[in-house]
């Protein structure tokens, strides 16, 4: 396959194209998905293919392929460079790419077991086990529980001199219940909601989050919540758990800090962004202790890989430092119109889709308190974690997040359960409230296999490193005319 994608390269650079690149990938995967005691989803397969890039006078082409002939690299080649040929000719600034090292190097994922290997028995009694525990509440109506494994192969050579290899295993699951009585309904999930937590490991990851043994006390809380009180509404200092912190951190800065959304380029699919570029180095985004990195080097994080898309090396960078905006996810085309260099976070979602700017482990870096610490320092407030709900505007200000559970804090000690906590923000006002953050002790990173972007779209696996943290004078609520 080498061969053949270099010799495509050979063939497109003595056409005279400006850069090109050819991509291929290869994906096994397998979903399973237990409901109610049975088996609702049970999807295992393979894609593979090649996709190939063309940027001739400044514009680009892109055409893919699952046929892997050399002829039909050859036919597929040749019609990404009509592409390009077709868009140069109604550009208004032709595109320009940073200088990049062209890597010879081969990247895999380090797991203990293999998840392929592993056999359906194993994992089903694993689920149903789950889900057993669960169903042993009456109040309990529907209980779920999966587990998605993917191996992704890929090769990647350009007309720079690149040629990198990459094997990443993904692997993770979860298990959620939902309990009904006199017409009110709860939903509790672990280790996460929507589907759980996901990380670049073997199934040795499934083996740790031991689904079973959470199984009675998440079934046991979703009963509990139907008979809990509503939580109050007003100004709040709140202690967000680390799983919602990560949804909130992915919303309000990591699609912010996009670059091809602060330009513009992308806008119909979720919005643009308020993190403009006459903000940048200048724009007071949160607290002084409020630092937001990209890290695509974090071994085991959903978002970790060797190299991008574009063959540019897996980095680690600031978007957020002391409070302050810095810096955006870019792409070499991006990068190139600021001056920077591309900081890697070009990716597709398989070897048909053209690469887009996207997260990787976008991170809160973890404070000094432990969480009873930051308990026992909060006279009053709430405890609130695992998302059910969210909203936020266009440019990602205006936000609004609703989570399955909440405590109430009291003298520094943990109270009564709420239910249907939900708590409002303007991006920069709230992540400025922000005066403390747990240590890495408390700080992990959540997997989101889900990320959605791009026409037609895209969904991309991505991760988020946090800590519970707490913010002050927050609206926690909904507010009644």
């Amino acid at each position: 396959m080498i061969d053949n994608l270099k010799s495509v390269i050979d063939f497109l650079r003595k056409q005279g194209v400006d850069y090109a690149d050819a991509r291929f990938v290869h994906t096994l995967y397998e979903e399973i998905s237990v409901k109610n005691g049975k088996v609702i989803a049970l999807n295992r397969g393979n894609s593979r293919g090649v996709g190939i890039r063309v940027l001739w006078h400044g514009a680009w082409g892109f055409a893919a392929t699952c046929k892997i002939s050399e002829e039909e690299l050859n036919r597929t080649a040749k019609q990404a460079l009509l592409i390009a040929k077709a868009s140069a000719k109604t550009i208004r600034e032709p595109i320009k790419l940073t200088q990049e090292v062209p890597y010879i190097d081969n990247y895999v994922t380090k797991i203990k077991k293999d998840p392929f290997e592993i056999p359906l028995d194993d994992k089903l009694n694993l689920l149903f086990k789950a889900d057993e525990i669960m169903r042993k509440f009456d109040k309990v109506k529907v209980a779920q529980s999966n587990m998605g494994f993917w191996k992704t192969e890929k090769i990647f050579v350009n007309t720079e001199g690149a040629q990198i290899t990459q094997t990443i295993y993904e692997s993770g699951g979860g298990i959620s219940v939902t309990a009904v009585d006199a017409g009110e309904l709860q939903k509790r999930s672990y280790p996460n909601s929507f589907g759980g937590d996901f990380a670049t490991r073997g199934y040795e990851f499934i083996e740790e989050i031991d689904l079973p043994s959470h199984a009675e006390w998440i079934a046991q809380e979703a009963c509990e919540l139907l008979k809990a009180k509503d939580c109050p509404s007003g100004q709040k200092t709140i202690i967000i758990g680390g799983a919602q912190l990560a949804l909130q951190v992915h919303e309000s800065c990591g699609h912010p800090a996009e670059l091809d959304r602060v330009l513009g380029y992308e806008a119909s699919y979720a919005g643009t962004s308020f993190m403009t570029l006459d903000k940048l180095g200048k724009l007071r985004y949160g607290s002084k202790i409020v630092n937001i990195v990209q890290d695509a080097t974090i071994e085991g994080a959903l978002g970790s890989f060797g190299y991008d898309d574009e063959g540019v090396k897996a980095s680690r960078t600031y978007i957020i430092k002391d409070g302050i905006l810095v810096g955006y996810l870019m792409s070499r085309e991006t990068a190139h119109k600021l001056g920077l260099k591309s900081n890697g976070t070009m990716r597709a979602d398989g070897w048909w889709s053209i690469p887009l700017i996207r997260m990787t482990s976008i991170n809160l870096e973890p404070g000094e308190p432990t969480l009873d610490e930051l308990i026992s320092d909060t006279k009053n407030g709430l405890f609130i974690d695992i998302n059910k709900s969210w909203s936020i505007d266009d440019k990602r200000l205006n936000f609004q997040f609703g989570c399955e559970y909440a405590r109430e804090i009291k003298n520094g000690k943990l109270g009564q359960l709420y239910k249907n906590p939900v708590y409002t923000g303007i991006t920069p006002e709230f992540w400025n409230s922000c005066d403390a953050i747990c240590n890495k002790k408390e700080w992990h990173v959540w997997g989101l296999p889900n990320c959605g972007k791009g026409e037609p779209p895209q969904m991309m696996h991505v991760s988020h490193g946090t800590a519970p943290a707490r913010f002050r004078n927050v609206e926690v609520g909904v507010k009644r005319g």
